[in-house]
């Protein structure tokens, strides 16, 4: 690339989740309005970065890594670069921000912006464009719903982890599946025809072998893989997957209530309107049975000013819009929201 690429001032957006970790080098645009579609320069992908997952070394090894090599996708010098936000699984803390924040500063000049906040938030930004407002439900492996006021203020629900108890979680509906699958073995439960399809599915001959099979690997997202075939068996009929599943949005819908209570998002009188960003795979399944519809439903049965957002951009891409914006918050004198 020639000489003005080097001269240009970017942005860089990273997306640590459990699973991966994702960097996008943007330009730095100007705050009035947005192209559509925004101008990506560079993109890399690494692995987990999570610290509490992969331990502190690996995870600045990611993050290092990936910075570098979406720098070098784009073309640009790391002294082109005017601000970092990363959105970070595992960064529940002020000290978690602190010891990130730290590792960073020994890898950007000390004039480059810095922000770390957990990946909840780079999700809910790749919805709003950027804007810290709003509520965001993330259902996955795991769930979490996490929400902003406009004057700062934020909350979140759920997302404590599988032994914590996040059930709408895709962990958390194939838990279910398979421990209805033991209780229907044993007489405990009513037979159900998750029983037949998930052993056909992991190719096992028993409800007994089951029990070698959770324990083998209990990784979350080996056991969360399991959701298509509740929503299959719910689809064609069983009534215990499709009380799974409506337990499941039962608990979805609460989570992002829970935050939109706590924060007052709807108003006094519960009309308000605000954005609430849906992300995760078991949200965005185009199925019959279709989780994210039903929750939609809900969410607008309690609120009806709720403003339901599928976001276009990826969460990486919502963490460069966030670092803009906060960027053209310290620029304007006084600030505003």
């Amino acid at each position: 690339m020639g000489s003005e690429s080097d001269e240009r001032e970017v942005i860089l957006g990273v997306d640590g989740g459990t699973t991966s970790t994702v960097c996008v080098c943007m330009p730095l645009l100007p705050f009035s309005e947005f192209p559509d579609p925004l101008p990506v320069l560079g993109r890399s992908v690494a692995g987990c970065s999570n610290f509490n997952s992969v331990g502190e070394d690996v995870a600045r090894e990611t993050l290092e890594k990936v910075m570098a090599e979406a720098l070098l996708d784009a073309g640009v010098k790391r002294s082109a670069v005017k601000a970092v936000c990363l959105g970070l699984s595992g960064v529940n803390h002020p000290t978690d921000q602190e010891k990130i924040l730290g590792w960073l500063r020994s890898a950007f000049p000390s004039h480059v912006k810095l922000y770390i906040q957990n990946d909840a938030v780079a999700a809910l930004a790749s919805g709003t464009m950027g804007k810290l407002h709003g509520c965001v439900l993330i259902a996955g492996t795991g769930s979490i719903s996490y929400g902003f006021t406009e004057d700062g203020r934020e909350a979140r629900a759920a997302g404590a982890g599988p032994v914590l108890g996040d059930w709408g979680s895709g962990y958390g509906i194939a838990a279910q599946a398979l421990i209805a699958v033991m209780r229907a073995h044993d007489g405990r439960g009513p037979q159900t025809m998750l029983s037949s399809c998930i052993l056909q599915s992991l190719g096992l001959s028993s409800p007994d072998e089951l029990i070698g099979w959770t324990y083998a690997d209990p990784s979350w997202a080996r056991i969360a893989a399991l959701v298509p075939v509740v929503v299959s068996c719910a689809e064609d009929g069983d009534q215990i997957a499709d009380e799974i599943l409506h337990n499941a949005v039962q608990e979805l819908a609460i989570s992002v209530k829970a935050v939109v209570q706590r924060l007052r998002l709807a108003g006094e009188d519960g009309k308000g309107s605000f954005p609430v960003v849906m992300v995760g795979g078991v949200l965005g399944a185009n199925n019959k049975w279709n989780i994210g519809n039903e929750v939609t439903n809900s969410i607008l049965k309690t609120y009806p000013g709720a403003c339901v957002i599928r976001p276009k951009v990826e969460p990486a891409v919502g963490a460069a819009l966030l670092a803009l914006n906060f960027l053209m918050k310290e620029t304007v004198a006084n600030g505003h929201s």
